[in-house]
């Protein structure tokens, strides 16, 4: 019985290339047998080699163990390079190399890596989760500061509009008070009378002059004349004897001629010369009261129309939305500023503003120095204490001494009994230091 090829197990003829390379691995054997007997068989050198895919190689290396950490399963062939002693020590070299140029950057990102955790446990200690009381308490101190800014803002003191009242009122001029007070403002450095003129006066002194105001006040209040009267009249005293000299027995005379020349200028009924001539006892004449009236206008070159502290002390009292008693008591107090030789150091605005302030904290206490005041007058609080604290000291003896007409002046019902308030007891304390 025939037998096919197909039961036959295959055979494969061996190529060209195999035939060359066993011709090549016998003769190595031989000269392997001849030269060196020790050899070892092929057998066990065909298993040192790397891949071990059928590369004959008669020549038998030491294995290197893998502990040295020099060979390598994973280590490339070149050609399918036999690994001989030279072979393995370039591979270890380099090997050796390569390991030391990755420990470098390695050693790097290490550092890296600890900062990034040391960022990470510092961010992760900054994202802790906070107790719910703790967190509920920010929140509650949070919006209680906001809540404080914002009730703050709205409890902001507002400037009140002084003259919506008189919008329709035709005779407050609402349309044209700005302009009209900021030119007293202006006018008031000009029109006042310098605080030394006393030196160059030779018969008379300071003294004199608180005498002759204070007579001026009961003279006034006894004939009834307007409030813008009185200030004019020491206007017009203080400004004359700035300009020119005076004996001491025509003081009296000067007096009664501003005063007659207020009432013409602002009374709608002056009191005539004869009643003048009366009140002063008969100590001059008429013909001497006109001829001192055209001195005193030459002098003064007729200028009447200036700002005292009488316009500032209507408007300010408006800013400060005043009432009877408090209106009642400015006044008193800036009528002993007039007496006071040593306050035309300041502008009669000045004196309006720390008047209506020294009263109204002697009747409701300290700070109602509101914003509106401030705004209107231009002058804060710190500003008017030094005035202030000197009008207290002159509230204080208005009482006693020879001067005391305008403490009389204002003891009777008609002023609201203003000169029995008590002076401001934290201004006084803080005069007498």
């Amino acid at each position: 019985m025939a037998i096919t090829d197909e039961n036959k197990p295959a055979l494969i003829k061996p190529s060209a290339v195999q035939v060359k390379g066993g011709a090549e691995m016998a003769t190595r054997k031989v000269v392997g047998v001849e030269t060196r007997s020790n050899r070892r068989v092929l057998g066990a050198i065909n298993q040192n080699l790397v891949g071990g895919q059928g590369y004959p190689c008669v020549v038998n290396k030491r294995g290197l163990s893998d502990e040295n950490g020099i060979c390598d399963k994973n280590l490339p062939v070149h050609g399918h390079r036999p690994i001989t002693r030279k072979y393995a020590a370039q591979i270890a070299s380099s090997q050796k190399h390569s390991s030391e140029e990755n420990k470098k950057p390695k050693i790097a990102a290490e550092s890296f890596s600890v900062w990034e955790d040391d960022m990470e446990e510092n961010e992760a200690a900054n994202d802790k989760p906070v107790p719910m009381s703790l967190e509920q308490t920010e929140k509650v101190s949070k919006g209680k500061d906001q809540m404080e800014v914002e009730m703050e803002d709205i409890f902001e003191e507002a400037v009140i509009d002084i003259d919506g009242d008189d919008a329709k009122n035709h005779l407050a001029a609402v349309e044209y008070v700005g302009d009209l007070f900021a030119n007293y403002r202006t006018m008031e450095v000009y029109s006042c009378a310098s605080p030394n003129y006393m030196a160059q006066q030779v018969d008379i002194n300071e003294r004199m002059r608180s005498i002759l105001i204070d007579w001026l006040i009961e003279v006034h209040h006894k004939f009834e004349l307007r409030e813008e009267t009185l200030f004019l009249t020491v206007n017009l005293i203080d400004r004359f004897l700035e300009k020119q000299g005076i004996v001491r027995k025509k003081l009296q005379l000067v007096g009664l001629v501003a005063m007659l020349l207020a009432c013409k200028y602002e009374e709608v009924c002056a009191p005539l010369v004869e009643d003048l001539v009366l009140i002063s006892d008969k100590a001059y004449t008429r013909k001497e009261v006109l001829e001192m009236e055209s001195m005193m206008l030459n002098t003064l070159q007729f200028n009447m129309s200036v700002p005292t502290a009488y316009v500032f002390m209507r408007r300010y009292l408006k800013a400060a939305q005043c009432d009877r008693k408090l209106e009642l008591l400015s006044f008193m107090l800036v009528e002993l500023c007039l007496v006071e030789y040593e306050m035309l150091k300041f502008p009669p605005s000045f004196i309006a503003a720390a008047a209506i302030y020294t009263a109204q904290t002697t009747l409701y206490g300290v700070q109602q120095w509101s914003k509106t005041c401030e705004v209107h007058t231009t002058y804060s609080e710190d500003q008017l204490l030094e005035c202030s604290r000197s009008i207290v000291g002159y509230h204080q003896k208005a009482a006693t001494g020879k001067l005391t007409g305008v403490h009389r002046k204002y003891s009777i019902s008609k002023f609201g009994y203003s000169a029995k308030c008590e002076p401001a007891h934290f201004l006084v304390q803080q005069t007498q230091q």
